[in-house]
Formats: structure tokens, C-alpha cells, sequence
């Protein structure tokens, strides 16, 4: 893996922020830029653009409106619908939830008078009624036909052509209007999920070039000439930082060959700005393109990489991209844009309990990055041709400012539909030049860009929203940025659940420094020999435990959650050292690992906020004279048997619930990963749990789990694993004599996800790779069932499979693994035993997996049924099955609650009321719509199922330590001494 390049991404917003001010110190009057920017916004408010350019649209129909949700949902999903039932469902759906007819007079007014209206009369959501008759389907047709055109025109506002041959003429006319504009050409589309995907991409950026570069002269300036914008993460499937050698010897020479190609027309060619976390991957990238150039190119100075402000280290970025400039002798194009992934961003860093965010919380902190930026981009104005990308008035104004007393030449930059109000007054200045950055693609693909720009400009802080608004006064319009919000206007990533529970801390494994902790730890982690209890000591055992729990249950429950806080503290600190041993002992990937370390420190933290919340006592109304109070109680010693796939998130989760509501604990982990428990264990200890308390008994499940529930004093069992061997412990717990014994089940499933013809591929795509195939598909959550639309199932079926292809299976402690090894040698067989009859019933979508014992490594299988119906065994290992249905989608939820497991279900659709619909019909316990179906989070997803796939109550949630307690009820006659004193006062 490279070394890092840039800070530490993570920082205090505040400190990235004083020391931008820092930078423009000097370098900017805000006051004289707002003055020259304020006839631009009364000249854009006296002749607005016309009602499809994206302000007019955003004032009309606001993202935050019903209207404005409705007409994204319907440009992101309609046009890529194939069958009509499911088009008249989506658009149903969404115009029900909007109202157009109070609009103004407009091309959606108008159809709002016709078709949308229409859809009042003849659409129903999902479960309603149709009206019957010819007249009513072909009325619905209609409404969905012209729906259909409405979105069609909304297309044709943001994307230049449908191939580049329409854009070019598109762009030719817009050149005839304003000579002064360029282009820079972007084919729409996804990122590649497979290799054909990237093959694909790369072909339409060869024809792309090819077409450019004979329209353009090649004796001019590169800077004058149209050129083209690129997406890596289009050109490889596995664009990521983990994968990183991957991509640089698979990736750079097919962008070399695109470079080569846009230097010999003398055109410029951009790299498109990625995630943060592949940003470091795209400089190694960069540099190695801008190494090959400066070799065998050195005279074209046209290639450049886009550079997002909204960033926390984008100044440095600036001035490394500047550093390699002058490293190889290059001048480089560079465009400074505000950022297109801010929301995502943000979830990211609050998903995996980053310490900051990568981006700036307040809008007018990425203006004031912007403008530190957009200095430092003109001063190195020997290596870079700034390209600056923006819609704000006051933005440009400052650039003209900074650009004028630099004396350095430059650009200005917009997007196709939108902006071109300001740059009809700005272009007045003939000496200013404007690029259009411009889509081109069909419409069925506005998904990624149409989308991103609606939420980029959409929120009521953006320039374009303000500037449509006229209530919004021109000081208020133009003031100045340039000060600094000391706190987030977010909470951060470890307050997100509030002042009673920090966020558990996690790693970013795409920043080589949080990287470094992980590989020292495997360095010096060795998994430890752990000797088998005796079945003798048992009885022993719960003996002390009985004893220690006299004491255990009178400690205050104040006392008990705070030694489950310090214990996740410890276990928080001590995170790269159980990561370790979860690679080596659990065979877990890194990613995985981290997760499971910090769903283990959530429990502690999620329990103890429970226990201090429910073990209080609540008073019951009841008649005067004498007071009721309902108090719940510890049971006694409980027994939790642990599964091996999460050795130490379920084995905490299930020993801290019961310890926290004043039981003891005699834990039997998984006979394959003793030592991960030992570990926790130990830290619990550690953290103030009596050892008697907490007591680790190892041995095989029917010998020291059979002989811990057979005890007769044991107050309840704790289970986590599969069907057969918890209706073991059932039968065995009914059979006894005795107090009856609670058992709390959670076992696997045959989960199931659904996916309809609105779905977008990609996203089913990346959900189905996680859910089947990560941890090697050993999760009882994971995804064994995938149920695709007919309309849609042979492509969705291609790219799952391509995608497949991609993933790496191997060695865990690599980083670039996706896979790594089944658990242990029974299990291998087992599947492999599964495998060879699948060979024979169903039909083998992806190569057999290689059969090596050695290894027990099974690469992604998938296979293809005739019915959910064929599905009637949980294969644990990553093994998808898939089937194909059409009709009603109810349907194929009854056929999924026939199977009789109810873990988790994922839903794919745009149809909200679909979706609402699906869910309330499934005898699931966790539904995850239109996302992956793993990774519960503790507090936020409680998780476990019903039927055959456990008793409840949930892990995670709030009623989980409820069933720890007994209950007792405390009545006391007030008035006994002789009289009711509350009613004489």
C-alpha cells in the first residue's frame, strides 16, 4: 500500500477553517467582489431563466416540497421501467403523494391540468382499486405516457445529447448564441460493477475523444479547444483504495490510452473528482498519468483532475496536484468544484464512527475553502490552468478580484441547465471565458447526475436556491463568507446517538495511517491455546455463580452499566489488538472485523444507557391510600452460548445484557474462537465484573453447552446459532423439573430479498455483493434468496455476476480480500456437500469454486431456481440462490413466509407504498429497504427474527434486557396506621 499523501482527513472543521481565513488574509475585498457581482443577480431576477432551467425548477418545486420529491423520484426511476404495470404503480405512487395543479402557468402546469389530474381518477397506489374497463387502462396508460414525456423533457434540460454527436450540435447552437463558451463532454452513467461495464465505459470515452477532437483545432490552445471528462471508478470495477495495486496495473494504461488519444487532438481530458476515500487512490493514479505524460506527451498541456473544496485537506490537495505539476514539468488544467457527495459524506463518517467529517458542515465554510483554493490554484499559476466551477455570483466576483491582480489566466465553469441566468451577465466581459460542463448519455441515465445536482442545489443554504427566491435581499444574497462557525452544525460521528451513548470509534481503511495500527497488531497477535473445561466442573460453576450473584443483583444498576462503559472503553482502545485476533482466529476480513469490534462496544454502551432506563422503578396509579410500584429483578444465573461468526459482538451483546440487569453468567463460546471470548472476558473482569460472576466455560457444544442447560439451577439460556440445535435446547429446558427456564433463540434464515423493475441495477448490485457474499456469506442475516422482476432479471443477473467475478477470495489478513476461508473443516464439507446437489437442481450461474481442503476458501456461487418454493435449506457460506418472478409482489412475499423463517428481507422498489405494503404483509423481524440486508446496528436496527428464526425479543433493541428480569410488583396500605393522611391534606 502507498504512504499517505495528504493530512489526516478527519480534523476539527474549526481549525481547517481559521487557517483558510489565515490564507486569504489580504488577498480578497469581499465588499468590492459583492459590489460587482450585485447587477449580475438584479439583472438574472429581472429576466429569469425559463421555467425548466434548474433555479426556476428548484424555486418552483422545492426538493424539500411533496413536488419536488415526486419529480426526482420519477426522473431517477420512470424512464428506465420496462413493463407498464409497474410504470402505472411508480407513477401512482408518486403523483398521489404531490400536488401540481396550484402551479403557475408552465409546461408541468399544464400537464398537471391533463395528465396529472388524470392520475387522480384512474391511479390507485399499491392495494388500491382501478377503475375496471378499457377506458380506464388505456386513461392510466395515458397518464403514464405522458408522465413519461414530462420526465423525457426534464431530461433534455440537464443533458447536452443523448450520444455525443447530438451534444456537439447541441453545443454548436449554444456557441452561435455566446461565442465564448467551451465544453467539457461527461458520458453519463454509473460506475462499472463488472468488467464489461468499464469495457463498455471506456469504449464510449474513445468514441467521446475521436469525436471531439475532429471538430476542434488542434493549432490552438488546449484551453480553447472542447475536451472530455472522465470517472475512474467508470473505467474499473473495483476502484478502491484496498485494491490499490489492482488498479494501478490494470487501470493506468487503459487512461493512458485515452490520455494518448486526447493529446493527439490536442484536446484536455479531466479526471473527475471521487469519494474522499478514493481520493489518495486517484492521486497514485494521477501521478502515474502525469508521469507517462511528461515521458512521451510533454507538449500537451491538457490534462487535469477536478478538485472538490468541500474537503477538509482540499488546500493541500492544491498544492500537491501543484508539486506534481512542477515534479514532471507539466502545466495541468484543474477544475475547483464545491463537491457532489457532501450527504454521502457525511453518512459514511457517521457509519463508521469516524472522529470528524471529511467535509465541511457549513455551507459557508466550503465557500471560504473555495476561495483559499481558488488563491492558491492562481499563485501556482506556472503548473495550473484553473478551472473554476460555480454558480455563485459572489463567488465568481471575488475570482475576477483575485485573478486580476494575479495577472493569471483562467476559466470559469458551469453545468448544462443550470447557472445561465448569472453567466449571461457575467459573459458581458468578453475577456471572461465560460466552459459548459455537459452530460451527454440517454435520459434513462440521469440517475447519478440529475439527482446529485437536484440535492447539490436544492437545499435552502445553496446560491441557486437563494437566488430564485426574491424574499432572499441582495446583502443577504451576497454577504460575505469569510468567518468561522467555531461548532459543526452537526453533531459528530461519536455524538450522533445523543449525550447518554457515544458512537462506538471505527477506522477509515482507506487512510494508510489508521491502516498502520491493524498491521502492527497482526504483527504481534498470536492466538493463544485454550483449554477445554472439564463437564465435571460444571456443577462447580454454577455454584459460584449463584453465590456471586447475591452480591452481583444488590450492586446499583448505576454501578453495573458504569463497569460495562469502562469495559467498552477498554475494548475500544484495545481494538487493533481484537481485530487481530479476529482475522486469525475467526478468519474475518478487516473490514468485518472492525465492524464486529465496534458492534461489541455498542452493546456495552446501548445496554448500560437501557439498564439505568428500565431497572428504575415505576410508580402505578391506583385508590388513595395506598402506593404500587412495579420493580424488575435479576433471575439468577444464565447461561449464553455464542456462535463462531460473531465471536465477539454476540458473545458481549449477550453476556452484557444479562449482567447489567444483575444476573450472572456462565458463557460457553464457539468451540472454534474461544479465544476472542477469553478476551472479553477478560476485559470485563477487567472493567469491575466479579469473576465468579462472569465465568468462561470452553468445550464442545453437546458435552458443556448440553450439561450447562441440563443444570437445574440455571435461571435462563441465551442462544445464538442455528434452528436444529436451539430446538435441542428447548426440548431439553421443557424436560426438566422445575422452575420453567426462558429461553432467548436467535437462529438463521432462508432471507430473501425482493427486487422490482423500478430498482436501479447498481444499487441491487452492490446490496446483493454485501449481503450474499461478505464474511463468506457466514452471516445469519445474510442474503440467501434474491427474487428479481422478470422484466429486468437477465441484466440484473449479468451485472450480478460480473460482479461476482471481481471479488477477491483469499487470505484475510490481505487487505485487497473480500472472501476469506469458511470456518472450519466440517463446515467446508457441508457446503461443499451443498454445492454438488445445487450442481444437479439448479443452474450454475459462476464457475464451481476450486475444491481445496487446505484452504477451505469457496469463491461467490450463485445458482438460478424456478421458484422460492425450490429454496429449502440455509446454505451458510456464500452461496446465492436466485429466482424470477412477475405479477403481484405480494405473492412472492406469502411464498417467502411460507418458507417459515423470518429473519431479514430486502425490499428493491421505488414504490414507497410498495414498499410500506411489502413490509407490513412480511413475517420478518428486520427489513432493510433499498439498501444491503447486513451490519444491524445496535440501538438503530435491532435485530432477530420470529418463526423459525428465533423467540425474540430483539438484540439491540429496547425490550432485549426486559427479558433478563423478573418482575415484581410492590403494594403498600398508606392508610394502615390508622387513616389516609393524603386525603386530609
Amino acid at each position: 500500500m502507498s504512504a499517505q499523501r495528504l493530512p489526516f482527513p478527519y480534523r476539527p472543521e474549526a481549525e481547517v477553517v481559521a487557517r483558510r481565513l489565515q490564507a486569504l488574509q489580504g488577498a480578497l475585498d469581499w465588499a468590492a467582489a459583492a459590489l460587482v457581482a450585485t447587477p449580475w443577480v438584479r439583472g438574472v431576477r429581472r429576466h429569469p431563466p425559463p421555467f425548466w432551467a434548474m433555479e426556476s425548477l428548484l424555486k418552483e418545486y422545492p426538493i424539500s416540497s411533496a413536488e419536488g420529491l415526486a419529480l426526482m423520484r420519477l426522473a431517477e426511476a420512470l424512464l428506465r421501467v420496462p413493463d407498464a404495470e409497474t410504470a402505472i404503480a411508480l407513477t401512482a405512487d408518486q403523483l398521489s403523494r404531490a400536488d401540481f395543479e396550484g402551479s403557475p402557468d408552465s409546461a408541468l402546469a399544464r400537464l398537471s391540468s391533463s395528465a396529472i389530474a388524470l392520475s387522480k381518477r384512474f391511479l390507485h397506489g399499491e392495494g388500491g382499486q382501478r377503475e375496471s374497463g378499457l377506458f380506464a387502462r388505456l386513461g392510466a396508460r395515458t397518464v403514464v405516457a405522458a408522465t413519461l414525456r414530462a420526465v423525457q423533457l426534464l431530461g433534455r434540460q440537464f443533458v447536452l445529447g443523448q450520444d455525443i454527436a447530438e451534444a456537439m450540435h447541441e453545443a454548436a447552437a449554444a456557441r452561435r448564441r455566446q461565442p465564448n463558451l467551451r465544453f467539457s463532454y461527461d458520458m453519463l452513467g454509473e460506475g462499472a460493477r463488472t468488467a464489461p461495464d468499464a469495457e463498455r465505459y471506456l469504449q464510449h470515452y474513445r468514441q467521446g475523444i475521436a469525436a471531439i477532437g475532429a471538430a476542434v483545432d488542434p493549432a490552438q490552445p488546449v484551453e480553447a479547444n472542447d475536451g472530455i471528462s472522465i470517472k475512474l471508478s467508470a473505467l474499473h470495477p473495483r476502484y478502491e483504495a484496498l485494491q490499490r495495486e489492482r488498479v494501478l496495473q490494470e487501470l493506468v494504461p487503459r487512461v493512458w490510452g485515452l490520455c494518448r488519444q486526447a493529446a493527439d487532438f490536442n484536446i484536455n481530458l479531466t479526471i473527475d473528482a471521487e469519494e474522499v476515500d478514493r481520493l489518495e487512490l486517484s492521486l497514485d493514479v494521477f501521478e502515474a498519468l502525469a508521469a507517462q505524460v511528461a515521458r512521451e506527451t510533454p507538449q500537451w498541456q491538457g490534462f487535469g483532475l477536478a478538485l472538490q473544496s468541500y474537503q477538509t485537506r482540499a488546500q493541500e490537495l492544491v498544492a500537491h496536484v501543484a508539486e506534481i505539476g512542477r515534479r514532471h514539468g507539466l502545466r495541468l488544467m484543474c477544475r475547483l468544484v464545491k463537491g457532489a457527495y457532501w450527504d454521502a459524506e457525511i453518512k459514511r463518517a457517521q457509519e463508521l464512527g469516524l472522529p470528524h467529517y471529511p467535509v465541511f458542515t457549513h455551507k459557508h465554510h466550503t465557500d471560504i475553502s473555495y476561495l483559499a483554493c481558488a488563491k492558491a490554484m492562481l499563485e501556482a499559476k506556472d503548473v495550473i490552468y484553473p478551472q473554476f466551477a460555480t454558480h455563485n455570483a459572489g463567488t465568481i466576483a471575488a475570482i475576477l478580484q483575485m485573478a486580476r491582480r494575479n495577472g493569471a489566466a483562467f476559466e470559469l465553469q458551469r453545468l448544462h441547465g443550470m447557472g445561465e441566468g448569472i453567466y449571461r451577465e457575467v459573459l458581458h466581459d468578453p475577456q471572461v471565458a465560460c466552459r459548459v460542463y455537459a452530460p451527454v448519455g440517454q435520459h434513462r441515465d440521469l440517475l447519478a447526475y440529475l439527482v446529485r445536482r437536484l440535492l447539490e442545489n436544492g437545499a435552502n443554504s445553496s446560491f441557486v436556491h437563494q437566488l430564485a427566491d426574491e424574499s432572499v435581499g441582495l446583502d443577504e444574497l451576497l454577504q460575505s463568507p469569510l468567518h468561522l462557525a467555531p461548532v459543526s452544525s452537526l453533531p459528530l460521528p461519536p455524538d450522533l446517538y445523543g449525550p447518554g451513548r457515544r458512537n462506538s470509534a471505527g477506522l477509515d481503511l482507506a487512510v494508510a495511517s489508521m491502516r498502520e495500527p491493524l498491521e502492527q497488531a497482526l504483527a504481534s497477535t498470536t492466538v493463544p491455546m485454550m483449554a477445554m473445561t472439564d463437564v465435571a466442573a460444571v456443577p462447580a460453576a454454577v455454584e459460584r455463580s449463584l453465590a456471586a450473584g447475591e452480591h452481583w443483583a444488590r450492586t446499583p444498576v448505576e454501578q453495573r452499566a458504569a463497569i460495562l462503559r469502562s469495559a467498552a472503553d477498554a475494548m475500544e482502545t484495545d481494538l487493533p489488538r481484537l481485530c487481530a485476533l479476529l482475522v486469525k482466529e475467526g478468519f474475518k476480513a478487516w473490514g468485518d472485523s472492525v465492524a464486529e469490534v465496534r458492534e461489541a462496544v455498542d452493546f456495552l454502551r446501548y445496554y448500560a444507557q437501557q439498564a439505568e432506563r428500565l431497572l428504575q422503578p415505576v410508580a402505578l396509579p391506583g385508590p388513595t391510600g395506598e402506593s404500587n410500584e412495579l420493580r424488575l429483578t435479576a433471575r439468577g444465573a444464565w447461561v449464553c452460548i455464542s456462535p463462531w461468526n460473531f465471536p465477539l459482538a454476540i458473545f458481549t451483546g449477550q453476556v452484557a445484557a444479562a449482567l447489567v440487569t444483575g444476573n450472572t453468567v456462565l458463557a460457553k463460546p464457539a468451540e472454534q474462537t474461544p479465544a476472542i471470548a477469553a478476551e472479553a472476558v477478560r476485559l470485563l473482569h477487567g472493567a469491575g465484573v466479579p469473576r465468579d460472576a462472569l465465568q468462561l466455560l470452553h468445550g464442545l457444544g453437546e458435552t458443556i453447552g448440553a450439561a450447562l442447560v441440563a443444570e437445574p439451577r440455571i435461571a435462563g439460556v441465551v442462544f445464538t446459532g442455528s434452528t436444529q440445535v436451539a430446538r435441542t435446547i428447548q426440548r431439553a429446558l421443557a424436560a426438566k423439573e422445575g422452575p420453567i427456564v426462558p429461553l432467548i433463540a436467535e437462529t438463521g434464515g432462508i432471507n430473501a430479498m425482493l427486487v422490482d423493475s423500478t430498482a436501479l441495477p447498481e444499487q441491487v448490485v452492490d446490496a446483493v455483493m454485501q449481503s450474499a457474499f461478505r464474511s463468506a456469506g457466514q452471516r445469519c442475516s445474510a442474503l440467501r434468496l434474491l427474487c428479481v422482476h422478470e422484466a429486468i432479471a437477465d441484466g440484473v443477473i449479468e451485472m450480478i455476476v460480473g460482479a461476482a467475478r471481481e471479488l477477491v477470495t483469499g487470505d484475510p489478513a490481505e487487505w485487497r480480500t473480500d472472501i476469506g476461508p469458511v470456518i472450519d473443516d466440517d463446515a467446508f464439507a457441508n457446503l461443499q456437500r451443498h454445492l454438488q446437489r445445487l450442481q444437479r437442481e439448479a443452474k450454475a450461474l459462476l464457475p464451481p469454486s476450486p475444491f481445496d481442503p487446505r484452504t477451505r476458501l469457496i469463491t461467490p456461487q450463485a445458482f438460478e431456481v424456478a421458484g422460492v418454493e425450490h429454496v429449502k435449506h440455509e446454505i451458510f457460506g456464500p452461496v446465492l440462490h436466485i429466482a424470477r418472478w412477475g405479477g403481484d409482489p405480494q405473492a412472492v412475499i406469502h411464498a417467502i413466509n411460507r418458507i417459515g423463517y423470518g429473519l431479514t428481507l430486502g425490499i428493491q422498489t421505488r414504490i414507497d407504498s410498495r414498499a410500506e405494503a411489502l413490509a407490513r404483509e412480511a413475517r420478518i423481524g428486520n427489513v432493510y429497504v433499498n439498501r444491503n440486508m447486513i451490519g444491524a446496528v445496535v440501538g438503530v436496527q435491532p435485530f432477530g427474527g420470529e418463526g423459525l428464526s428465533g423467540t425474540g425479543p430483539k438484540a439491540g433493541g429496547p425490550h432485549y434486557l426486559a427479558r433478563f428480569c423478573a418482575e415484581q410488583t410492590v403494594t403498600v396500605n398508606t392508610a394502615a396506621a390508622g387513616g389516609n393522611v393524603a386525603l386530609l391534606t
